[in-house]
């Protein structure tokens, strides 16, 4: 159906809802804090990464200069080797040429103390180690026992111990005693210049001459 506006007036328009106010500015604090996030979050994420890439690089600095120090290890562990292969060798000819000084000593040492005793000579002597078995013959017991104050007296033997002492026939018509004894070779003997030296044997005496009566 058409209507005519018979009056001559214009038709008034419907009219607008008005938005409150509130609602504008909870949108506005809406949007400006989700600014504010994402700037936030922009600014951490490159701080974050920038700390990243520097910690990277710190240990691709590290590996590179544990890669080197590993390399200067080797060749210190192979100088090492070679080192103490070297301190070995010496060790060993430092202990061949001691023993060596060592043995002759203590012949001269065991030979000087049996000039100074009387009536007394070995017939035989071992050596282990630092240890040394004697065997010998004595005119006497006393002999046996002077024998022992001088192995003790010459600062080369640490301790001297009597095995046995038994009287032997060895020789007829006279007393002789075999004895067995132990010692231990002193650690630390004893300078050549501070072993005293062999005293000058005392000449044998002669007999009287006997007195002949007239016949």
């Amino acid at each position: 159906m058409i209507r005519i506006n018979l009056l001559g007036q214009a038709r008034p328009k419907a009219a607008k809802k008005a938005v409150p106010l509130e609602a504008t500015v909870q949108v506005l604090f809406l949007a400006v804090a989700i600014g504010l996030a994402v700037i936030i979050l922009a600014i951490t994420y490159f701080q974050q990464k920038r700390t990243l890439d520097a910690v990277n690089s710190k240990i691709s600095s590290l590996k590179a200069e544990k890669a080197s120090l590993q390399v200067i290890k080797n060749e210190v562990d192979r100088y090492e080797a070679q080192r103490a292969e070297l301190q070995h060798r010496i060790d060993v000819i430092e202990t061949l040429q001691r023993n060596r000084s060592g043995g002759q000593e203590l012949l001269e040492m065991v030979a000087n103390t049996v000039v100074r005793v009387d009536s007394l000579w070995l017939t035989s002597m071992e050596r282990k180690g630092n240890d040394l078995s004697l065997d010998g013959q004595a005119g006497s017991i006393n002999a046996v026992a002077n024998f022992i104050t001088q192995l003790k007296r010459s600062g080369y033997f640490d301790k001297v111990e009597i095995k046995t002492a038994t009287e032997t026939d060895l020789v007829k018509s006279t007393q002789t005693f075999g004895f067995s004894m132990t010692a231990s070779v002193s650690s630390t003997p004893p300078p050549p210049a501070a072993q005293s030296k062999p005293a000058a044997a005392a000449p044998p005496q002669q007999p009287p001459a006997a007195k002949g009566g007239r016949s």
